[in-house]
């Protein structure tokens, strides 16, 4: 298939050298899609259909044999050799079961060691003599170690995964998961699905995937284009907001408020004060004849554009044509015969637009968010009866600076600055958003987010329990209705594929303290880890159980808390231990990854070595966020955990 695209002559197609560039781009990019994986098959399964799909299910009637795998493939006449997993065909290879068959009668899973069969297994669904059985191809391929970035879930999807995974485009969607249930890679695998049921459209308006940092963007970066789709665009909150440049940071009770979607408010009153209403008319002059506006006429155009309480910037692109259109009115009546050409002229003549900037003078977002954080008086007109006195006076900066280069921005300022953009000028919106560890973002954020799909859907992905910002979401529906879209619907995921049963049970006593209405996470391994608790008296004890760890296969993670971080990796260093940062992908020759707990979130690790879990707690502005910081670093290890402590264990990992 790559070849025959290799193959093609596009010298006799294009009508100019602009189509051939876009033809020659396009044929590029089907190549990249095309590439082999070397140690990732072409198929996984194989299902025997008693009836050909869409057939009359007569009796006597043949079925049908199809190979399911990560993408399409074909033969050299074209015929279906493989079926794309996103097909409806191969939806019962996730969905059949012996109470409900599909019409299935054989589901074969293939296992692969370094792209090579080894082994296979055969399911007859609709043999009411064979019991039905738990996959051991299928625990192992969720068991297998991890080395390198996130791969693909084609193989092992749940039915309660595939569900989310196929839900219609058109809808809004939100996934509460708890660690190991899947949830990131349920919204990845929902992104390729869209794409291939709805490309068109998706190809036209545009898809985006939002991580929480660029380390966890890096780590699930090769998912999709193992899929074959190589167009959809990742960033950060702090990507899509980045007007300037960030180099401050708030206190977390001044973070809190600008992050609190009562802000929104302040700035819409604070861009509408720039109105003013006209106390004088227009006078137009064209050749030997003068027009003229009169001043209660302007007044009566500036109020029915406030009360449209359409945009800003769109207001004031309408109402030069508002003026000239009265203008062009008394030159009719005056039996002129003028055309739009003549109001073009007369909405671009000095004295309309002398008006305009007199009466709707043009916004600069960070001037105005700069004015309201530096001017105490400023901020308490446009604050008032929203931001308490108190509230005002936390967000002030206490060295007001001069000029939009100068200030020393954080990131919940660029969000105030984002909003007071789209407050001016309409933010461009996507086909399909999807937000992971959404449960750490605050409300403004969230509207900063639902901009970018206000004609789209989204799929919102998140563990309420793993919020770790003072300004975590309290519950899915406030989040999603400042997101803009209240109707979307709420999916719980409580099968743990990745995290051991010992591992889950343990982290899973922080819960009564951080989330006590979520549901535990069950884990579904029959492998329940290595799991152990270590009195220590020196740090060359946690290298030990480093050491220890990196003797078997996969990759080992050292999370500890983030001032904790230089003495470990000194003592590394001592050791002779070879160790990356998050982000880096791990190889076979260095696979310890040193970890600040600040980075843990969304990174997974065969085997973690957790340090000092009260340190952890102590490193954030509250117990219960440091909490949940704790409880986010328990939950990496996929195979086993070691925790060392030489500070006593926070009280609530006491057996409950």
């Amino acid at each position: 298939m790559r070849e025959d695209v290799e193959a093609l002559d596009i010298r006799d197609v294009t009508a100019n050298w602009v189509n051939a560039e876009v033809l020659a781009h396009q044929i590029g990019e089907r190549i990249k899609a095309l590439a082999d994986l070397s140690d990732t098959p072409l198929f996984f399964g194989r299902l025997d259909y008693l009836h050909a799909p869409g057939a009359a299910k007569a009796e006597g009637a043949e079925g049908e044999r199809f190979y399911i795998g990560r993408r399409h493939v074909h033969d050299a006449d074209g015929d279906p050799m493989v079926i794309d997993w996103r097909a409806p065909v191969s939806q019962p290879f996730y969905r059949a079961s012996k109470t409900d068959p599909l019409d299935i009668g054989l589901r074969r899973r293939f296992g692969y060691t370094g792209g090579d069969l080894t082994a296979y297994e055969d399911e007859h669904l609709s043999d009411p003599a064979e019991e039905a059985a738990t996959s051991k191809l299928l625990q192992q391929e969720i068991e297998r170690p991890r080395v390198g970035p996130m791969r693909d879930i084609v193989a092992t999807i749940q039915p309660e995964q595939d569900e989310i995974v196929r839900s219609d485009l058109a809808g809004s969607l939100c996934v509460q998961g708890g660690p190991g249930t899947g949830k990131t890679a349920v919204g990845l695998h929902r992104v390729a699905y869209l794409l291939y049921a709805h490309r068109e459209r998706l190809a036209r308006t545009g898809t985006l995937v939002i991580g929480p940092n660029k380390s966890f963007l890096h780590y699930i970066e090769q998912v999709l284009p193992a899929l074959g789709e190589l167009e959809v665009k990742q960033a950060t909150v702090d990507d899509l907001v980045a007007h300037v440049e960030v180099r401050g940071t708030d206190e977390a009770a001044a973070a809190v408020i600008k992050g609190d979607a009562r802000m929104a408010e302040v700035l819409r009153r604070a861009v509408r004060s720039h109105v003013t209403l006209p106390t004088e008319g227009v006078v137009v002059v064209r050749g030997s004849r003068r027009w003229r506006v009169a001043a209660y006429e302007l007044e009566e155009m500036v109020r029915e554009l406030l009360d449209r309480d359409i945009r800003y910037g769109a207001a004031r692109e309408a109402l030069p044509q508002r003026i000239a259109h009265a203008v062009l009115v008394q030159m009719e009546r005056s039996g002129e015969a003028p055309d739009d050409r003549v109001q073009d002229a007369v909405a671009r003549s000095a004295a309309v637009k002398a008006a305009v900037k007199e009466i709707w003078p043009p916004v600069d977002p960070a001037k105005l968010v700069l004015r309201l954080l530096a001017d105490a008086e400023f901020l308490a007109v446009h604050a008032d009866g929203v931001l308490t006195e108190d509230e005002r006076k936390t967000i002030l900066w206490t060295k007001p600076a001069r000029s939009v280069k100068a200030a020393r921005w954080s990131a919940a300022d660029a969000v105030l600055i984002d909003e007071t953009t789209d407050l001016v000028q309409r933010t461009h919106s996507l086909g399909h958003v999807v937000i992971d560890e959404a449960q750490d973002l605050s409300p403004m954020q969230y509207r900063a987010v639902g901009r970018r799909c206000t004609t789209g859907s989204a799929t919102v992905l998140g563990d309420l329990a793993q919020g770790t910002t003072p300004w975590a979401t309290r519950s899915w529906q406030e989040a999603l209705t400042h997101l803009g879209k209240a109707e979307a619907h709420i999916e719980e995921l409580t099968a743990g594929f990745r995290v051991p049963t010992d591992v889950i049970t343990y982290a899973s006593r922080l819960l009564p303290h951080i989330a006590p209405g979520l549901t535990p996470v069950a884990s579904i391994r029959e492998n329940p880890g290595f799991f152990a608790v270590r009195d220590i008296t020196e740090d060359s004890q946690v290298i030990g159980a480093c050491e220890e760890l990196l003797r078997n296969e996969g990759s080992i993670g050292l999370i500890a808390a983030d001032a904790r971080v230089p003495a470990l990796a000194e003592a590394l260093t001592a050791a002779g231990l070879g160790f990356l940062a998050p982000g880096e992908e791990t190889t076979y020759e260095t696979r310890l990854t040193l970890v600040p707990a600040s980075l843990a979130k969304g990174l997974e690790y065969d085997y973690v070595v957790l340090d000092e879990p009260q340190a952890v707690v102590d490193g954030e502005p509250d117990e219960r966020t440091g909490l949940r910081r704790l409880y986010v670093a328990l939950t990496r290890a996929v195979s086993g955990l070691i925790v060392t402590h030489a500070a006593p264990l926070p009280p609530q990992l006491a057996q409950p």
